[in-house]
């Protein structure tokens, strides 16, 4: 007895576009429509996508404030330390005058808060990525942008058909 064969259920689309304002023309129709599942790829930044997507704000800045903040509080507790620890009183001015560590707090400050960014922005940009989304293409990366939608077959449909009258170049089942 032959079992029937399985067909594949088209679980999202991907299309092609050659310029700007054919991706943001597309992206607009596909918000008002409905769709969420979007993933955008474009080769440089881009303000208009950035302003249909309504992409939240980096918490990568929270990273880098509170590196910031580690970092000049552990700028002022060695500081402290070391004149509490070693006593040393020098031209009559008090161990624990804060003035004398500004500096070390300062650098400490940039130090972390650089280093703390870098972690955030990693950590934030899922990275390293070891192999590519399902849609992606290595023209995303050179010259083309592209718009993945993600659903059922029945909205899969409707979005084909809004990015191919947007002037998509390609479309295609992922």
């Amino acid at each position: 007895m032959a079992t029937p064969p399985v067909m594949a259920t088209k679980s999202g689309t991907v299309a092609t576009f050659a310029d700007i304002d054919s991706i943001v023309l597309a992206l607009r129709e596909l918000k008002a429509k409905g769709f969420r599942n979007i993933t955008v790829y474009s080769p440089v930044p881009r303000h208009e996508i950035d302003e249909v997507m309504d992409h939240p704000v980096s918490p990568v800045r929270v990273f880098t404030l509170v590196g910031a903040l580690t970092g000049m509080m552990t700028g002022f507790g060695v500081g402290y330390g070391m004149a509490v620890d070693w006593e040393l009183i020098v031209g009559g001015k008090p161990i624990n005058s804060y003035w004398i560590w500004v500096v070390l707090m300062f650098e400490l400050a940039i130090l972390f808060g650089a280093l703390s960014t870098v972690l955030g922005m990693f950590l934030n940009s899922r990275l390293p990525k070891l192999r590519h989304a399902a849609g992606y293409d290595p023209r995303f990366s050179d010259d083309r942008f592209g718009i993945m939608v993600m659903g059922g077959p029945a909205q899969i449909g409707g979005a084909e058909q809004i990015m191919r009258a947007a002037g998509a170049e390609e479309v295609r089942d992922v």
